[in-house]
């Protein structure tokens, strides 16, 4: 017959020398804590942190990362393709024919966030090479309305990926009521 951890050693010594031994683990631990709770305190921000800056400096990534979508509206001609191959339809593309010249003027080309899953498959049958997957990863905000980016009302240096894609810039991108580009020539 096995003997548990309250029957160790008996009577009121036994239970004494586990009340030591729990007080000396918690001890040893706490002090593990402080230790390195001390160690990484940095005095100009006023902080706790070794690794992670992440408000004043961005997270490092992976090159391979795939993050927001990075857009060019220059050279897209709206085929629909990455609409088509998306597996969870989160991309919607607005379009209309124009007059005196061939092809197609984009009004909209908005991504869901809320529903993309980052597969990248959007990105793999573009037969100009417009939409890229980028390495933005904090898009974050307080509304689901804040999760549709429209990628036509954009500045061009944001949609493209030269800027970060924040929310403070896709908020103002819902106020504009003209596309920023025209399209392709």
């Amino acid at each position: 017959m096995s003997v548990g951890y309250s029957q160790h050693s008996g009577g009121f010594t036994g239970w004494c020398r586990n009340i030591v031994v729990a007080v000396g683990t918690i001890a040893k631990s706490l002090w593990v804590t402080m230790r390195y709770w001390i160690r990484t305190y940095d005095p100009e921000r006023r902080t706790f942190t070794e690794r992670y800056e992440y408000p004043e400096l961005p997270v490092e990534v992976a090159p391979r990362y795939r993050g927001f979508h990075r857009f060019d509206l220059t050279t897209c001609i709206a085929c629909e393709r990455c609409a088509r191959d998306c597996p969870v339809d989160c991309i919607y593309i607005g379009k209309e024919k124009v007059e005196g010249r061939k092809g197609f003027r984009i009004t909209s080309y908005v991504i869901d966030y809320s529903k993309c899953m980052f597969c990248g498959m959007c990105t793999e049958n573009c037969p100009v090479d417009c939409i890229f997957m980028g390495s933005t990863h904090d898009l974050s905000c307080y509304t689901r309305d804040g999760c549709l980016v429209d990628f036509s009302r954009l500045p061009l240096e944001i949609a493209w990926g030269r800027s970060t894609l924040n929310p403070t810039v896709v908020a103002l991108s819902k106020q504009i009521t003209e596309p920023v580009h025209e399209g392709p020539n």
